[in-house]
């Protein structure tokens, strides 16, 4: 299993209505599942942080997020969310390496 974390800021709303639909489709579609999507977070450790939002993400597996990162139909979306705003992404294993 693997997790999405996003922190995404945008800087031009005009993508967004466009964007969720579609992108929460084609996401589905590759077993992906939302677990957080907010704009309600708050940093309890370290430097602030004006992120708008934080998504949290769950994937059955690793190649199941590359897929739907690079499905055709996600693409434009992705150009879209990238242009109009500041995105951070990471792609985590869920597994411990400290044990």
């Amino acid at each position: 299993m693997y997790y999405s974390i996003l922190d995404v800021t945008p800087t031009n709303d005009a993508w967004v209505p466009s964007y969720i639909g579609p992108a929460t489709e084609i996401l589905k579609k590759h077993g992906g599942k939302y677990l957080a999507r907010t704009a309600n977070h708050e940093r309890v450790e370290g430097a602030d942080d004006s992120a708008a939002l934080r998504i949290i993400i769950e994937w059955p597996s690793k190649q199941a997020a590359l897929d739907f990162m690079n499905d055709p139909g996600y693409v434009p979306h992705l150009k879209e969310r990238t242009a109009g705003s500041i995105s951070n992404h990471y792609l985590i294993e869920a597994k411990d390496d400290l044990l």
